[in-house]
C-alpha cells in the first residue's frame, strides 16, 4: 500500500481517486478469489481517506478541500465505478470500504459524500448504488442510517418542490433500498416533536409505495438468514414498528402541532378555533390508508415466520418497543386536553389495538396478556382496547408458543363458526359474538376481570 501511497501522491485530486478506486479493485478482487468474506483492514481504508475524503494522513496538516465542480466530478467517478463494476461482491466490499463509519474525523466528510452520491443515484437511477447503499443501511448503526435519510429528505422532499417524484420512481428499480429507506425515515421521523412529524410529500410517497405492495415492507426480513437474536443499535428487520407508531401517533402529533397557544394567559379565540380542525384532511386519509396496509402485512407474518423456523421464537415487533410507545401516547393524551382532543384519543387508541391484536395474533408481537394489561394500564378507556387485552378464550395450539402467549388468528376458535376440534366434547357449548373490526378476522372475546 506504501508504494501505491506514494504515486498517488504525484497526481492531481481527481486522478488519485479514481486511481485508488482502480488499485482496490485489483486489490479485493484478488482476495475475494481465496476468501469469501475478505478482511478489510487499514491499509486501504486510510488510502480512501486520504485520496477520496481529503483527510491528510500527517498530523497536523490542513485538509484539502475539493470545489463544487470537482466534487461533482468526484460523484461521477464513482457513480461510473459501480455501474461499471459487474460483480457484486466486489462493489460491496468497495462500498463498505467507502463508508462503513470509522469512529474517526474522516466520517463526517464520509457520511457527506455517501448523502450525495445516493442523492446522484437516485437522480440518474444508478441500480448498483442504490443496492449497496441499501446492504449499508442494514449493516450499519442507525445514528448513520438517518443521517443518509435526512439527506435524501432535504435533497428530494424540502429543497425543490416537486423533485420527489424523482425519488418516488426508484420503487420499481431498487425494491431492496425502498424498504431499507423506510426504515431509516421512520427511525428519523419518530413525532416525538413536530419537527419529527412526517413532511407531507414523502409520508405521501411512502403511503403510495406500501399501498401498491405492501410486501415491500417485508423484502429485508424475506430475504436476510437471520438469527433469533438481532444486533441492538441497527435498523429493525422491518420498518413495522416505525409505521404502527406514524399511524397511531399522528392523530395526537397533529393534534400537539396545532394546539393553541396561551396569551397572557387566555386562549387566542381565532388559534382555538383553528386547532380545532387538528389533521388536514389529505393527512388523515394517508395515515388511514398506511394503517390498512401495515394490518394486511401483519396479517401474512404467521405463514412467513412459519416457513423460516421463527414462530415464536421471533418477535418483529419487540415488546420493548411497544412500551416506548404506549407511554408517549398516554403523555400526549394528558398533554391535550380530552375535552378538545377526545376524538383523536379515540383514534389512536383504535388503531394502537388494531395492531396489538393483529401482531399478537400473526406471532409478530411475543407477550402474554398479562404483560398487555400491565402495558395498557395506564391509558385513557377505550373499548376495543378493552377487548383485545382480555384475549380470546381458547389456548393457541401452536407447539412454537408457551402457555400464556396470545394465540394465532388463523385457526377458527372454537364455538365461533366453524365445527369444534372435539364435537363430541362440547355438544352444548355456546358461540360467541365475533367482533368484526377489522374485515374477515373473527375474534371471540371475554370482559376483562
Amino acid at each position: 500500500m506504501s508504494d501505491i501511497r506514494h504515486s498517488l501522491l504525484r497526481r492531481d485530486a481527481l486522478s488519485a481517486a479514481k486511481e485508488v478506486l482502480y488499485h482496490l479493485d485489483i486489490y479485493f478482487s484478488n482476495q475475494l478469489q481465496s476468501a469469501p468474506l475478505p478482511i478489510v483492514d487499514k491499509g486501504p481504508v486510510e488510502l480512501l481517506e486520504e485520496f477520496v475524503f481529503q483527510v491528510p494522513k500527517e498530523r497536523g496538516a490542513q485538509p484539502k478541500r475539493l470545489n463544487s465542480l470537482q466534487e461533482l466530478q468526484l460523484l461521477e467517478i464513482m457513480c461510473n465505478y459501480f455501474q461499471e463494476q459487474t460483480k457484486d461482491s466486489v462493489r460491496q466490499i468497495i462500498f463498505s470500504s467507502l463508508f462503513s463509519p470509522q469512529g474517526n474525523k474522516a466520517d463526517d466528510s464520509r457520511m457527506s459524500l455517501l448523502g450525495k452520491l445516493v442523492s446522484m443515484a437516485v437522480a440518474v437511477c444508478r441500480i448498483p448504488v442504490l443496492e449497496c447503499a441499501a446492504s449499508w443501511l442494514q449493516r450499519t448503526p442507525v445514528v448513520y442510517c438517518v443521517r443518509l435519510a435526512r439527506a435524501l429528505v432535504d435533497d428530494y422532499c424540502c429543497l425543490v418542490p416537486g423533485s420527489v417524484q424523482t425519488l418516488k420512481q426508484i420503487f420499481s428499480a431498487s425494491p431492496r433500498f425502498c424498504c431499507q429507506f423506510i426504515t431509516s425515515v421512520t427511525a428519523l421521523y419518530d413525532l416525538s416533536s413536530d419537527d419529527l412529524i412526517p413532511p407531507l410529500d414523502l409520508l405521501e410517497m411512502i403511503v403510495s409505495w406500501i399501498f401498491e405492495d405492501p410486501r415491500l415492507i417485508l423484502i429485508t426480513f424475506l430475504n436476510t438468514p437471520i438469527a433469533a437474536n438481532l444486533p441492538i443499535g441497527f435498523l429493525e428487520l422491518t420498518p413495522l414498528i416505525g409505521l404502527i407508531r406514524w399511524c397511531v401517533k399522528s392523530p395526537l402529533a397533529y393534534k400537539r402541532k396545532k394546539k393553541p397557544s396561551l396569551s397572557n394567559g387566555h386562549v387566542n379565540n381565532k388559534a382555538a378555533k383553528d386547532s380545532g380542525v387538528g389533521m388536514d384532511r389529505d393527512s388523515h386519509l394517508l395515515y388511514s390508508k398506511l394503517h390498512l396496509s401495515v394490518l394486511q402485512v401483519l396479517l401474512t407474518l404467521q405463514l412467513h415466520l412459519t416457513e423460516k423456523n421463527l414462530y415464536g421464537r421471533l418477535g418483529l415487533i419487540l415488546f420493548d418497543h411497544m412500551v416506548p410507545l404506549v407511554e408517549e401516547i398516554n403523555r400526549l393524551a394528558d398533554e391535550l386536553n380530552p375535552l378538545n382532543a377526545s376524538q383523536e384519543i379515540e383514534l389512536s387508541l383504535d388503531r394502537l389495538a388494531q395492531a396489538l391484536q393483529v401482531a399478537m395474533a400473526s406471532g409478530a408481537l411475543l407477550c402474554t396478556r398479562d404483560d398487555l394489561r400491565t402495558l395498557c394500564s395506564r391509558l385513557p378507556h377505550n373499548n376495543l382496547l378493552q377487548l383485545v387485552i382480555s384475549g380470546p378464550v381458547q389456548q393457541s395450539p401452536h407447539a412454537a408458543l408457551p402457555p400464556g402467549f396470545y394465540p394465532h388468528i388463523h385457526t377458527p376458535p372454537l364455538g365461533y363458526g366453524a365445527v369444534p376440534a372435539h364435537p363430541a366434547a362440547h355438544p352444548a357449548l355456546p358461540t360467541h359474538p365475533g367482533h368484526t373490526f377489522i374485515s374477515g378476522v373473527t375474534f371471540p372475546f371475554r370482559p376483562i376481570r
